[in-house]
């Protein structure tokens, strides 16, 4: 595993958690649903309360800066940002045709595009192979699970995962 294959898993971290904390620093304030309380033609909500614009500005600006205090451009940034917050709102698109709740618990579907289409975006950048992407999305699994029962048990996250 190389710098720069950390970096990449770092900033899809960066992308998937910022929300997250700001969320937790923020509270409830300037809260606007992206799908702004639509209703899919299935009666449920197209993707819930839980996706916000707040949520997707914050993952996008903190993302592209922080890729440029690695070195990166900021369209880097931009596109793994963007990458893992549309694999989010697809997650939550499937979990709302199978009648999951907003927030609940859906392993794998809930990481594996989060990962994967920022991983796809920047594959050529980054000079990924199909088996980088796979040990990219594996260790992405394996840390949201395990850091989100952290954040959860400090207080930082609603939920244990």
């Amino acid at each position: 595993m190389d710098w720069q294959f950390l970096q990449l898993l770092l900033l899809i971290i960066t992308a998937n958690g910022a929300p997250i904390m700001l969320r937790f620093l923020a509270r409830n304030r300037m809260i606007y649903p992206v799908d702004f309380g639509y209703v899919f033609f299935d009666n449920k909500r197209l993707l819930g309360n839980s996706k916000t614009w707040r949520g997707l500005i914050v993952a996008i600006a903190t993302t592209s800066l922080f890729a440029l205090l690695l070195g990166y451009s900021i369209e880097t940034g931009l596109l793994i940002a963007s990458g893992a917050m549309s694999g989010d709102l697809l997650s939550s698109f499937v979990k709302r045709r199978l009648g999951m709740r907003p927030s609940s618990m859906a392993p794998f579907l809930d990481q594996i595009p989060e990962s994967l289409f920022p991983a796809l975006l920047v594959m050529q950048a980054f000079d990924l192979t199909a088996l980088n992407i796979l040990y990219l999305v594996s260790l992405f699994v394996i840390f949201e699970l395990t850091v989100s029962r952290l954040l959860y048990e400090i207080g930082i996250r609603k939920r244990p995962y």
